[in-house]
């Protein structure tokens, strides 16, 4: 429930930054992706972390090399079903809500071209 919040609540901001959500949830073998959107002549691939705060470490760094094997591998899969001319990214939203989902005001830093 609460990472479902935090990818609604990601969705949302970008919307703000003019990206269009393309898919959310998109799930195969390889693994999932929180969100796939565009913005211009890019399509991006988001890993949406949500964390109650950054003081063991930063919600990004929780995407090892590991997580980003899995996402590239299902990135490739999702674009073998769904090809496109446009330039791809992955990007990862770092999300703070001290009170979950309950939180007023998250704190939101989107890091472009993650890795």
């Amino acid at each position: 429930m609460v990472g479902a919040w935090g990818e609604v609540t990601a969705a949302e901001y970008l919307r703000k930054k003019r990206y269009t959500v393309v898919a959310s949830g998109f799930r195969s073998r390889y693994g999932e992706i929180d969100l796939i959107v565009c913005n211009k002549k890019v399509l991006v691939f988001v890993e949406v972390k949500l964390r109650k705060s950054s003081d063991f470490a930063a919600p990004s760094e929780f995407v090892d090399t590991f997580k980003q094997r899995k996402l590239r591998t299902t990135a490739e899969y999702y674009l073998s079903i769904h090809p496109t001319e446009l330039q791809t990214r992955f990007d990862v939203i770092e999300i703070l809500a001290p009170e979950g989902y309950d939180t007023a005001k998250p704190v939101i830093r989107h890091l472009e071209d993650a890795f």
